[in-house]
């Protein structure tokens, strides 16, 4: 192999784990936290406003803590729907009014297509290990302090 081949080839061999390095990095991406509280609990939510974020979402993560999750915050009040492409991990989700009333609450299984949706128009959702708000009796109806307003 010619020196100009080899040097390509080194270059290319590079790139490749640059570019590999780049994409588990957002994969692996924390999103800024806010405390939520609902009753005495408190949650730790990383919190996605954009297109961009929501879309990865909990992406690629292989664990969250016991009291930790992610808050999705909508422009305005939509139907909503989620799902798990590509998410290792087994949620629970919380659709949400804009006056913070929980409205809903979905099981989801890890690595789905399937879509688990808000029963009415909502600005939030809730993303908690599966099980997290049975396990606090959280229902619909309760009320999710802390959430960001006039997004």
């Amino acid at each position: 192999m010619n020196k100009f081949f080899s040097t390509c080839a080194a270059a290319l061999v590079i790139t490749s784990a640059l570019s590999a390095g780049a994409v588990f990095a957002q994969q692996n991406k924390k999103f800024p936290v806010i405390p939520l509280t609902t009753g005495m609990h408190v949650i730790q939510a990383e919190v996605v406003a954009t297109e961009a974020e929501r879309q990865q979402g909990l992406m690629f993560r292989e664990h969250m803590a016991q009291n930790e999750g992610m808050v999705f915050l909508f422009g305005a009040p939509a139907g909503v729907c989620m799902w798990m492409k590509n998410t290792l991990i087994p949620l629970s989700v919380a659709f949400i009014d804009d006056d913070g009333k929980i409205v809903n609450i979905e099981n989801m299984k890890p690595q789905t297509l399937e879509s688990h949706c808000s029963k009415k128009p909502v600005r939030y959702a809730l993303e908690m290990n599966e099980g997290w708000f049975k396990q606090k009796n959280i229902k619909p109806g309760s009320m999710i302090d802390g959430l960001p307003k006039g997004r």
